[in-house]
């Protein structure tokens, strides 16, 4: 069963990085792109290197869409569902993810 999980403070992940998390004894990567509150969750493990990564990859507009790109093999990864640009059969989880009280919940 899915429930909200409390993971930090908003202003503990800085504008335009990647933190990981252990959700649900899985690894998420939550992404605040922005200096706002927009978020993004994915699933933290690189699916073409099998590491833990996607967390510390570069965020990138590409096609007014926001992307991660592997810091390993540079695979580019859709924030909002996961999906990998160069292999979709290599796309990866995504998460609901919120603020509640000034706190980074997520969904898992």
């Amino acid at each position: 069963m899915s429930q909200w999980h409390n993971i930090c403070n908003l202003n503990d992940i800085l504008p335009a990085t990647g933190v990981c998390a252990w959700v649900n004894q899985q690894q998420v990567a939550i992404f605040r792109p922005r200096k706002d509150e927009q978020l993004f969750a994915i699933s933290n493990i690189d699916p073409f290197a099998d590491a833990s990564v996607l967390s510390r990859g570069i965020i990138a507009e590409h096609q007014q869409e926001l992307w991660v790109a592997s810091p390993l093999k540079k695979q580019r990864f859709r924030l909002r569902d996961g999906l990998c640009m160069e292999d979709e059969s290599h796309s990866v989880a995504h998460f609901p993810v919120r603020i509640n009280e000034g706190r980074v919940e997520v969904c898992a």
